[in-house]
């Protein structure tokens, strides 16, 4: 929640009518009965003729026995001031009182342009002295984009417990929900519950988003899938703690809400003072996941940062797992020369290089290069990198300090703590306190001495505990809660460097995808999707970020043959496949490959190259699968001119012969060539014969053309896979 007002958009007469609000953009409509100064949702889908009075009488519910004799609505803004009974939008109170409101509209601003359709509602409670600013914009992407504003009218402070970022009622169609959560190394974990009468919630309360809370939820009708049903997905573009819920009444009726999780006594308004709540991001769908899916990733596109618009996601080389704490200059101009030997585009240096770092136990604070690893400075290694055609990335992780450093000896108050009590450590850190201006400025400071000096295009900028005891130890707030100013200050202070040093990108990376969300992607450009990078285990991790954010932010690296973090054994191809579907990289010792597997990686490299702009340019679509050991997904150009599709098989088949698998997207009055570009190793172990379509074009280099119709509603036949092997099918339209 940030304290800055929203803007005042001008009146616009025709979007409001009789009381009734219509916004309308990209095919998606929201309408709103304002009735009593009551938003009520009317419809949220595709656009609608509706008569406002003729809809009022026929909306006009009964009123069941043994409840109260006119039910409270379900709104966008459920207050209990109304007698309504479930989790009201606005928790707080003044000393006890005030903590009962019946907030109505009493203004409406709107405004449509090329961009979209934008509404400013403002709420008012004379007897409580409160007031709120619903904003709402439907975007040119056809997402709907809600934000709350808190005023204090009063001369009193009032203590705010919550107040939701948006709070949508849902259709008692919709039964199910879908949510995301896990551990490390297993982000993304989707679980289906049924929507029951009660409430559903899940919080999030380590202080940073993290690996078990991921703040989204999908709900929609029963059973829907990728391709099928109607769904709304909801995301809450914030990187700290928060409560996503989904709540039915007995009379059915639900709700949705999203927002920022405020520890006890952590927000309180002064006198005339304001709140603004994260951002939540909603697409409604009719046509499965699929639809909501890629209207989220249109919207983040078209807001994302980029230092060079139309640069290409270059082919990481990271060092870590190659080297960890190890930086052996002979070892680094290995690492070099095999890393641009194979075509890679950006070598990132991990952790290790600065001051004290030979281990995770000691330096984190001490921003300072190393002059016993380092006694010519970085320069000749960013030489070397530029020599082999890479640009120069660095590993830094600037709100973490170990307690052996020199500056927490220097500064032991400068961390998150509370007085009285142990801070627990967490991978032997502790959190330093970015609300504190003196912290920010250090950081800023040693961050910009580095970028100063050296050609720095990449920071990864990472993030390796949850906050516990997250009070501050300085000020007039010292032992209040603090996570939430924390976040802020991180937002502020990534945005401070970006300006200072606007040609640099930054990655988010926080023990993998513990951070992944649409508000700290407003200030970087790249998430570290997993530490994972086990392709069987990536392909479900991939899937579920990828509900939310599209393939070229998700950092996908192809790891070594044996799995760091799951001794699992894969194939190259399979690995490579896999990592494919995102922002390709490479976390492994290139160094150490022998000359045939060198060159297949510089064949895949090629191949990522060759693509990216379908991969990262074209719109995502995941398949329905028959076989549940099976997943499929593609990318298909935004003109139908090309796709690419990867079905891997996760576990032995289903049966013996696959079923046909229908593709999506295409365009079904167009004809497509279609290759496979690779057949999995051995195939003779699996089938007497190959499909006839892949044994023409592997034995006779003849490849087959069909419709997009029929390929999208027949199918092609697949070849049988053995576990962990995967399939790439290239799609390019013939006319």
């Amino acid at each position: 929640m940030t304290r800055t007002a929203l803007p005042h958009a001008p009146h616009s007469h025709h979007l409001l009518d009789e009381q009734w609000l219509t916004l309308t953009a990209a095919g998606i409509q929201l309408q709103l009965d304002l009735d009593q100064g009551l938003p009520r949702l009317v419809h949220l889908g595709r656009p609608l003729a509706v008569d406002p009075a003729t809809q009022r009488r026929l909306s006009a519910a009964a009123t069941p026995q043994a409840s109260l004799d006119r039910l409270a609505p379900n709104t966008l803004f459920n207050d209990a001031g109304r007698g309504f009974a479930g989790q009201p939008a606005l928790n707080g109170d003044r000393d006890g009182q005030d903590w009962l409101t019946d907030l109505r509209v009493v203004d409406v601003a709107c405004r449509e342009d090329g961009d979209g359709a934008y509404a400013l509602l403002t709420l008012r409670d004379e007897a409580s002295q409160l007031a709120v600013h619903l904003s709402l914009q439907l975007g040119a992407e056809g997402v709907l984009r809600q934000q709350a504003t808190l005023h204090n009218l009063a001369q009193t402070p009032y203590r705010l417990d919550w107040l939701a970022a948006a709070c949508l009622p849902v259709p008692v169609r919709f039964e199910e929900c879908l949510t995301f959560g896990g551990r490390w190394v297993q982000e993304f974990t989707e679980t289906r519950h049924a929507i029951t009468e009660g409430m559903f919630a899940l919080e999030n309360r380590r202080g940073r988003g993290s690996h078990q809370r991921v703040p989204s939820m999908i709900v929609g009708t029963r059973g829907f899938g990728e391709q099928h049903g109607e769904v709304i997905s909801a995301h809450l573009a914030w990187s700290g703690n928060h409560r996503v819920l989904v709540e039915r009444q007995f009379d059915g009726s639900t709700q949705l809400q999203l927002g920022a999780l405020l520890l006890p006594g952590e927000r309180t308004l002064a006198a005339g003072e304001a709140i603004t709540t994260p951002e939540v991001v909603l697409a409604w769908s009719d046509s499965g996941i699929n639809g909501a899916s890629q209207r989220q990733h249109a919207a983040l596109r078209a807001r994302l940062d980029w230092p060079q618009a139309d640069k290409p996601r270059p082919v990481h080389v990271n060092t870590w797992e190659a080297l960890y704490f190890d930086h052996d200059a002979a070892r680094l101009d290995e690492l070099v020369q095999a890393a641009g030997d194979v075509g890679a585009e950006r070598f990132v240096l991990d952790d290790g290089w600065f001051i004290g770092r030979n281990g995770e136990r000691a330096a984190l604070g001490d921003w300072y290069l190393d002059a016993a690893k380092y006694p010519h400075g970085l320069g000749p290694l960013i030489e070397a990198v530029h020599a082999r055609g890479m640009e120069f990335g660095l590993w830094v992780e600037p709100e973490m300090v170990n307690p052996d450093s020199a500056l927490y000896r220097q500064h032991p108050d400068w961390i998150l703590g509370l007085p009285g009590h142990d801070q627990p450590l967490g991978r032997y850190q502790c959190v330093l306190d970015l609300t504190r201006p003196e912290v920010g400025d250090y950081l800023f400071e040693r961050l910009d001495a580095l970028l100063t000096e050296y050609p720095i295009r990449y920071l990864k900028w990472d993030m390796n505990r949850d906050l516990t005891h997250a009070a501050s130890q300085a000020g007039e707030h010292a032992g209040r809660p603090a996570p939430h100013a924390q976040v802020e200050a991180l937002y502020a202070l990534l945005a401070r460097l970006r300006a200072a040093h606007p040609t640099v990108e930054i990655e988010s990376c926080a023990s993998g995808g513990a951070r992944t969300d649409h508000g700290i992607l407003r200030h970087t450009h790249r998430v570290w999707t997993s530490d994972c990078n086990d392709p069987h285990e990536r392909v479900h991790i991939q899937r579920g970020a990828g509900r939310f954010l599209p393939p070229e932010l998700l950092g996908a690296h192809i790891g070594p043959e044996h799995a760091h973090t799951t001794s699992r054994r894969t194939g190259l191809a399979f690995r490579a496949s896999t990592a494919l579907f995102g922002h390709l990289g490479l976390e492994l010792d290139v160094s150490r490959l022998g000359t045939e597997e060198r060159a297949e990686l510089r064949g895949w490299i090629e191949r990522y190259k060759a693509l990216r702009g379908l991969l990262h340019g074209g719109v995502g679509w995941r398949l329905d699968c028959l076989d549940p050991h099976q997943q499929a997904h593609g990318v298909v150009a935004p003109d139908g001119g090309e796709a690419l599709y990867n079905v891997s098989q996760l576990s032995m088949p289903r049966h013996a012969l696959p079923a046909p698998q229908p593709l999506t997207g295409l365009d079904p009055t167009r004809r497509y060539r279609i290759e496979l570009l690779e057949l999995p190793e051995h195939p003779e172990r699996r089938m007497k014969e190959l499909p006839a379509w892949v044994d023409a074009q592997f034995t006779q280099g003849e490849t087959l053309v069909a419709s997009g119709e029929q390929l999208m509603t027949l199918g092609l036949a697949l070849p049988v896979l053995d576990p962990d092997q995967a399939l790439l099918l290239h799609l390019r339209a013939c006319d």
